[in-house]
């Protein structure tokens, strides 16, 4: 029996595999585990309404805005997301509070002995915790984050009241596979029977995936983007959303939190998403849908995503790690106005290294770290891999220090970006 969190948490990191921590080794290809430890909970996936996220990039962000307008709308609202970046308890929150550590102290005491049985994984482990949680806090409705991919993910046991695929991009390729198609195919598999799916981003290369599945399946197939048109406009400073639909402005000046200027290929899917909620009788006016986007980042915790951290110089963390998510990072940096740019970044082995190095702007200053997990590129084969491309800087091993020493080097007209990793994002001091 264990009495403290701690002792918990680390019965839980030290005994069983993590993605997060190793990677693919950690990742079960089926979801006999998953439904074996619901079993042993009483089939808590069935006793509450849920909506389920994919996606390579802008998952995280469409499950928080999903959530924030829910619980605008009074729903009583549970969220589960991966990974977490400060505390263990950010992946599964209701109403925005973090699940208890009394909680989760007395879920790995009654699940030991299943643990030991089933030998699951850590993901699989936590999606079950999520699952107990949500029902037995009676949750009106649940957002579901895929951990990664979809058709095997342990969160695909769900029967959600929708699904939403936010978009596809090269990432995971290891387990996902090495086209772009067989990556949709995967996060297609959260597509079930008759039930609605939204499809952010109409993209021509893998559409007919979607169409084929959706077909399989009979379930209605929406592209958000046909409908949804968004643009950004700075005004005094301060970026602001206007939202076409059908052509027509349906939201202007919407003032969201989240400032990455990737958000408009998200917020099509999110309104999409609320429209078809809204059609199957949920209760959410406009009214709430804006409060609901607005109050995003105070009404979830979601932190990271192009998040300014300090203002002369400026200082921005994104926990972009992909080529898409990078790219998106870099036209955001150069729409930024700055005089010298300061880059701290550090990465994890099995993404696509040189592809994203090759991204980075040549002219910054670079100071490569590691991230405190297994799984972290070693900070000297990053910089000699960045070096060969063009890219100068030197090795601050430890992310922190490597902030303190680009800070060191900035003035107040300089930008400071950290990324690379949403591991090196975590390990920010005061974040």
């Amino acid at each position: 029996m264990f009495k403290t969190y701690q002792e918990a948490l680390n019965y839980l990191y030290n005994n069983l595999p993590m993605f997060q921590r190793i990677g693919a080794v950690a990742f079960k290809k089926d979801l006999t585990n998953t439904w074996a430890l619901c079993e042993a909970l009483g089939n808590p996936q069935n006793k509450f309404k849920s909506i389920h996220i994919a996606g390579t990039n802008g998952k995280g962000s469409t499950s928080h805005m999903i959530a924030s307008i829910l619980q605008s709308a009074g729903y009583r609202t549970g969220l589960y997301t991966s990974p977490h970046l400060k505390s263990f308890t950010e992946r599964i929150r209701l109403n925005g509070k973090e699940i208890t550590e009394q909680f989760v102290v007395d879920f790995v005491n009654r699940i030991q002995p299943y643990i030991e049985k089933i030998q699951p994984s850590f993901f699989e482990i936590t999606v079950a915790m999520a699952f107990d949680y949500f029902a037995m806090e009676q949750v009106d409705v649940a957002v579901i984050e895929v951990g990664l991919g979809g058709r095997l993910d342990s969160t695909n046991v769900i029967t959600p009241e929708l699904s939403v695929i936010t978009n596809i991009g090269w990432d995971h390729t290891d387990i996902l596979g090495d086209s772009l198609e067989k990556i949709a195919s995967e996060k297609a598999g959260i597509i079930k029977h008759q039930i609605p799916v939204v499809v952010s981003e109409r993209q021509p290369a893998v559409e007919h995936v979607f169409m084929a599945k959706a077909a399989a399946e009979e379930a209605a197939l929406n592209f958000a983007s046909d409908h949804y048109a968004v643009t950004t406009r700075l005004e005094n400073g301060r970026a602001t959303l206007t939202v076409e639909k059908d052509g027509s402005v349906l939201f202007d000046r919407i003032a969201l939190p989240l400032r990455g200027h990737y958000q408009k290929k998200n917020l099509p899917g999110v309104l999409q998403a609320v429209t078809i909620l809204q059609q199957q009788g949920w209760k959410i006016t406009d009214k709430e849908l804006l409060d609901g986007l607005e109050k995003v980042t105070s009404q979830t915790g979601l932190k990271g995503r192009w998040q300014i951290l300090h203002e002369k110089p400026i200082v921005v963390c994104d926990t972009g790690h992909n080529l898409d998510g990078i790219a998106q990072v870099v036209e955001q940096i150069r729409h930024t106005p700055h005089h010298k740019l300061l880059m701290v970044i550090g990465m994890v082995k099995d993404k696509d290294i040189s592809g994203v190095l090759k991204l980075l702007p040549t002219e910054a200053n670079y100071y490569f770290c590691q991230a405190d997990i297994p799984r972290a590129l070693d900070a000297d084969t990053l910089a000699a891999q960045a070096h060969a491309l063009g890219l100068k800087g030197e090795v601050v091993r430890n992310v922190n220090e490597a902030i303190a020493k680009a800070k060191a080097n900035a003035h107040a007209e300089d930008m400071i970006f950290i990324g690379g990793s949403t591991f090196v994002v975590a390990e920010i001091e005061g974040l």
